[in-house]
């Protein structure tokens, strides 16, 4: 028998559009992918150089299970430089990407029916890391005309005796939008009382910032747990490096998890993680300015088209539509999209309920693609009407 929590589990919907459209590939029909989000951009040289280095210099052995102390300490650098907060190397767990990182803060924080709270919309993950270690999520809506941040408010409202922690996203996926200063303080504020939960703050998309700016949770409370990694800034998705910034009461706990479960992460990759963070500023910068032209196209062509964006994404590379006059079932009209115009979307519904009739465009593609798919887009509503 297949255990309950597997086949409870749901399926990552954006992968399923993903395959179906590798399937349409291999019988020879060309697809505009702005589905995945996934950097196009070839990993910096320098990183390679450091990765290649690294296994020519013979680092294919496991590491502390905590991770190298000089990427470590490079971590605690970046955030010092980055956020102005100081942190202990020994507050750091470098893991297989930030997925792991996710699953160790919660095989270490959660009890059997502990809840966390969560936006709706949300990463489309994080419901199944907290339920497959029997927590419970705690959704709460987020509104398209607040630019899906969350209402501090709203919040407190769903905190109870059960509630061990805040998941905050910001930048966020699907939607791209960042949490305000203000709000992060009011958010951090709840976990500043006895009992308070801590705060996971997901800060996966942090550097792919084009207005504002970012802020780490770390500024505000050290009652908190950063999570952060090499995939989206530093174009790094396939070497799997990531992340977590913990309270020291929590680092052995979660040593433990690591030792059994993953052991460490990849040594040659972990050099590579140190050239990132000392090296790769250039190419940042370059990949990043690329990243802002092709959201201010996409914006304006989608709003061409008829979609709503009441609040203009400013992170990440996603911009997460309001479709709801073309459509109240996002699945289909994905999935149709794709079958006729031949361009990959994400269907809002795989973000949570309240996601329902938005499609999630990402601009991690070529301009060109984009352009493509836009006008692929428009032609298909045109014929739809």
């Amino acid at each position: 028998m297949i255990s309950k929590r597997t086949a409870e589990m749901t399926s990552f919907i954006v992968m399923d559009v993903l395959e179906r459209a590798n399937e349409m590939e291999r019988e020879g029909v060309h697809i505009i992918h702005l589905e995945v989000g996934e950097p196009d951009f070839d990993t910096p040289a320098c990183i390679k150089e450091a990765a290649c280095k690294a296994l020519e210099g013979g680092h294919t052995h496991y590491t502390h299970s905590l991770g190298l102390f000089e990427l470590r300490d490079a971590i605690c650098e970046y955030y010092f430089t980055t956020y102005g907060v100081s942190i202990d190397p020994d507050q750091v767990i470098v893991t297989s990407g930030s997925s792991p990182a996710i699953f160790l803060v919660f095989s270490a924080l959660l009890e059997k029916n502990d809840q966390v709270i969560i936006s709706d919309p949300h990463y489309a993950c994080y419901p199944n890391f907290i339920k497959f270690v029997e927590g419970q999520p705690v959704t709460i809506r987020v509104y398209e005309e607040d630019g899906f941040q969350y209402r501090p408010e709203s919040i407190k409202e769903k905190i109870s005796a059960k509630t061990k922690a805040i998941f905050i996203n910001s930048p966020s996926n699907p939607t791209g939008n960042l949490l305000s200063q203000s709000r992060m303080k009011a958010i951090a504020a709840l976990a500043d009382t006895p009992n308070a939960p801590y705060i996971v703050s997901d800060e996966i998309y942090h550097g792919l910032v084009y207005e504002g700016k970012e802020h780490s949770i770390l500024e505000f409370t050290d009652h908190a747990f950063a999570i952060n990694g090499f995939s989206k800034l530093y174009a790094m998705t396939g070497l799997r490096l990531g992340y977590v910034i913990a309270p020291k009461p929590f680092i052995r706990p979660m040593q433990k998890l690591q030792q059994n479960f993953f052991i460490s992460a990849n040594a040659m990759v972990q050099q590579a993680g140190v050239a990132a963070l000392k090296e790769a500023g250039e190419d940042v910068a370059r990949m990043k300015e690329i990243y802002d032209k092709r959201r201010r196209f996409m914006i304006a062509r989608l709003k061409e088209i008829g979609f709503g964006i009441t609040v203009e994404p400013t992170g990440a590379f996603y911009v997460f539509a309001n479709a709801r006059h073309i459509s109240g079932d996002s699945y289909k009209l994905a999935f149709d999209i794709l079958e006729k115009a031949h361009v990959g979307v994400a269907p809002g519904i795989d973000f949570g309920n309240n996601g329902e009739g938005y499609l999630r465009f990402s601009y991690a593609n070529s301009l060109e693609n984009i352009k493509e798919g836009m006008a692929r887009l428009e032609k298909y509503l045109a014929n739809r009407i």
